[in-house]
């Protein structure tokens, strides 16, 4: 076990979110939260019309799946991640790994890598 905490955030398809929750099951890293989020970046925006009136769609619906490990690298992490969501088109989405400084479960009083 190390003293490191991170937490690996993900910004998916949401159809690939069945997939990407079966891997972190797999990699060791079951607990997530998942949020669902909207935004843009190198997949294209979309002309659309609605009772005559065009209008751009430039922020995709995405998933944001969060998980923090300490016991399990964050790197098998981000790699089941990066293989269950990829679809190989743009708009796949992004992982971020950032450093926790402490953790606190809230029902038994465990701090640190204990209370992940």
């Amino acid at each position: 076990m190390t003293d490191e905490i991170k937490m690996v955030v993900a910004i998916i398809r949401p159809d690939r979110l069945t997939e990407v929750k079966r891997a972190l099951s797999e990699a060791g890293a079951p607990s997530l939260t998942v949020t669902d989020v909207s935004g843009r970046g190198s997949q294209p925006a979309k002309k659309s019309q609605w009772r005559g009136e065009e209008y751009v769609v430039d922020l995709h619906q995405k998933v944001k799946v969060e998980t923090v490990v300490s016991d399990t690298p964050a790197e098998d992490v981000v790699e089941a991640i990066a293989e269950a969501a990829q679809t190989g088109e743009k708009g796949d989405g992004k992982i971020f790994v950032l450093p926790v400084e402490d953790a606190y479960q809230v029902r038994t009083g465990k701090t640190g890598p204990d209370a992940v």
